[in-house]
C-alpha cells in the first residue's frame, strides 16, 4: 500500500519520476535527497551531515547520528559527487544548515521540500524514505546481497532491511515460472 497522509510505506521511484522530482528540488536539497538515495541513509542522517563527515571519497555517518548508534562508511558514488560539487555546500560545518546557521536543516523543511516538488509532478504516495526504500530495492534486484545492503543503509537486522524491499508482481510470476 503506498503511503498516504503518513500512513502505509513510502512509494518507490522509477527512473523517470526520480529524474523529475531531482529536477525541481534546489540544489541543495537536490544534494539532500541523492545522499538518501546513493547512501540508502535516513534523510535525518543526511541532514546531521557535517563538511568533515565527507572523507575523501566515503561519507561517514558518526554514531551519534544515526538510529542505530553505529558509525558507518559509504563510497560517495561518482553522480552523487558531482550533485554535491554543484550545490556549493559549505566549507565547514552542517552541510544543511537551518535558518539559524547554528543546527541542521529540520526534517520538516526537507519534507515539505519534497511534498512540493511531488505536489508540483502531481506524484503520490512519496516520501522521504522513498529515497532509501527505491535504493535498496534497486541494490537487492540487482543481485548486491542482503548483507551488503543492510550495511551501506545501517538497517538493524536483516528483517529490518526486508521490510523495506519492494517485490512486483512481475518477479512474483517470473518465480512462479521457474518451478
Amino acid at each position: 500500500m503506498p503511503k498516504n497522509n503518513r500512513h502505509g510505506q513510502a512509494d518507490i521511484w522509477d527512473d523517470q519520476q526520480f529524474e523529475s522530482v531531482m529536477k525541481e528540488l534546489s540544489p541543495k536539497m537536490r544534494a539532500v535527497f541523492s545522499i538518501c538515495y546513493f547512501t540508502c541513509c535516513r534523510v535525518s542522517e543526511a541532514l546531521q551531515l557535517q563538511r568533515e563527515d565527507l572523507v575523501g571519497d566515503r561519507i561517514v555517518f558518526r554514531k551519534r547520528t544515526t538510529k542505530t548508534k553505529q558509525t558507518r562508511e559509504v563510497a560517495i558514488h561518482p553522480r552523487l559527487a558531482e550533485i554535491l560539487a554543484s550545490a556549493a555546500l559549505p566549507a565547514r560545518g552542517y552541510l544543511f544548515p537551518g535558518r539559524d546557521g547554528k543546527k541542521p536543516m529540520t526534517r520538516q523543511a526537507a519534507d515539505q521540500a519534497l511534498r512540493t516538488a511531488c505536489d508540483y509532478l502531481g506524484l503520490q504516495g512519496f516520501s522521504t524514505h522513498s529515497n532509501r526504500r527505491t535504493a535498496a530495492t534497486r541494490l537487492n534486484n540487482q543481485g548486491v546481497p542482503l548483507m551488503v545492503i543492510q550495511k551501506i543503509g545501517g538497517w538493524a537486522s536483516l528483517a529490518a532491511l526486508q521490510r523495506y524491499l519492494e517485490v512486483s508482481d512481475e518477479q512474483m510470476d517470473e518465480a512462479i515460472g521457474k518451478l
